[in-house]
């Protein structure tokens, strides 16, 4: 199973890829720049570790609280990601990440915390 968690609720935007016991992440800048081509970002990560959006069973997005900008364009574009390609979308808070540790992610979700398609954002 591979997930995607996307996470721009900060100062720097979080990529992390989380398959069976593996663990990928990168970051960038919070910024105008990089919300602009969120999508060509996520695609080029995947791609890096030898995946495509097609791969993905269940993508995780963090609905704030945190900046407004980046919690809009991280929503924004996973919704898409997950509609077009029919991948499950779930949205998780600031609260349950320490230290970009997203592995609390998936445990919320194997617990059956996480609502799926229930995005509410919080600014």
């Amino acid at each position: 199973m591979n997930n995607l968690i996307i996470d721009a609720a900060s100062d720097k935007i979080f990529f992390t890829i989380i398959a069976d016991n593996k663990s990928y992440t990168s970051e960038f800048s919070n910024n105008r720049e990089n919300f602009d081509k969120l999508a060509i970002l996520i695609v080029k990560f995947l791609e890096n570790h030898h995946l495509n959006i097609k791969n993905l069973s269940n993508i995780f997005v963090n609905q704030g609280p945190g900046k407004f900008s980046g919690i809009r364009a991280s929503l924004a574009t996973a919704k898409a990601i997950s509609f077009v390609n029919k991948i499950d979308l779930y949205g998780f808070n600031s609260g349950h990440v320490i230290n970009q540790n997203y592995a609390k992610i998936i445990d919320l979700f194997n617990k059956g915390v996480l609502i799926k398609n229930l995005i509410k954002p919080q600014y």
